[in-house]
C-alpha cells in the first residue's frame, strides 16, 4: 500500500513538472530552445500555444553545425514567433572556428533576438584551460559574433562553467541562467532570462524541451 501511494504521488509529481510553467504575470514572455535534438517541431502548434520566441542552435563548438537550424530558423519566422540563434560553446575548438560555423549558419537579420553562447562542459572534451584563457577565447569569439550580428551577446552559461571560470569577473554582458521552477535570485545576479525547466512537454514537440521567460 504504501509503495502504491509512494508511486502515486511520484507520478503526480512528474506530471505536475511535465506541464508546469512560470505565471504570465511575473514572466509575461515564454519561449523555448530548439536544436536537431527536437526532432521535427510543428511551429504552428507552437505559436498557437504562446510561445512567443524560440532560441534555435547554429551550431556546437566548430565542427557541429546544427542540420535543422534553417528549417528551424524559417518556420519560426513564418510562424510570427521572435527568434534568435545559440551557439554550445566548446573548450576543445578555437573562437574563431567557433564563430566561422555560427555566421556561416546565420544570415544577418535585424528582426532576430540577440545571438546567445552557451556556455558548459561539453561532454567528450576534457580540456580544462586556464581563465585567462579561456577569458579570452571568449572575448575573441564574442567580438566576431558581435560584429556579424550588429547586437551584443546573451551569455548562458551553466552553474559548473561559471564556478570554474567566473566569467562575469572578465567579460561584461546579460545572463541567461538556467534552474529548475526556481527563479535564479536577481539581487545576487542580474538576469534578462531564465531557463524555468528543462523537462516541460508541450504540444508541436516530440519529448521534453527547454522552457525559457523573460521577466517584467
Amino acid at each position: 500500500m504504501v509503495s502504491a501511494v509512494l508511486g502515486l504521488l511520484a507520478l503526480g509529481g512528474w506530471l505536475y513538472a511535465r506541464d508546469w510553467a512560470p505565471s504570465r504575470e511575473e514572466f509575461p514572455t515564454q519561449g523555448v530552445s530548439i536544436s536537431s535534438d527536437n526532432g521535427t517541431v510543428e511551429w504552428g502548434t507552437l505559436a498557437a500555444q504562446g510561445t512567443d520566441f524560440a532560441y534555435i542552435r547554429a551550431a556546437s563548438g566548430g565542427q557541429l553545425r546544427d542540420q535543422a537550424f534553417e528549417a528551424n530558423w524559417a518556420a519560426a519566422r513564418a510562424a510570427g514567433m521572435r527568434y534568435g540563434a545559440s551557439l554550445d560553446f566548446s573548450l576543445c575548438a578555437k573562437a574563431s572556428d567557433q564563430a566561422t560555423a555560427f555566421m556561416t549558419m546565420v544570415p544577418r537579420d535585424n528582426a532576430a533576438l540577440p545571438p546567445v553562447i552557451r556556455l558548459a562542459f561539453e561532454p567528450g572534451c576534457r580540456a580544462r584551460p586556464g581563465q585567462d584563457a579561456v577569458l579570452s577565447e571568449l572575448n575573441t569569439l564574442i567580438n566576431l559574433i558581435e560584429s556579424h550580428s550588429g547586437t551584443p551577446v546573451v551569455l548562458n552559461p551553466s552553474d559548473d562553467f561559471d564556478a570554474r571560470y567566473d566569467i562575469a569577473s572578465g567579460i561584461n554582458r546579460t545572463l541567461w541562467l538556467d534552474r529548475n521552477f526556481f527563479p535564479p535570485d536577481r539581487e545576487k545576479r542580474k538576469w534578462v532570462m531564465w531557463t524555468a525547466s528543462d523537462m516541460r512537454h508541450i504540444d508541436g514537440i516530440d519529448g521534453p524541451v527547454k522552457w525559457d521567460v523573460m521577466p517584467r
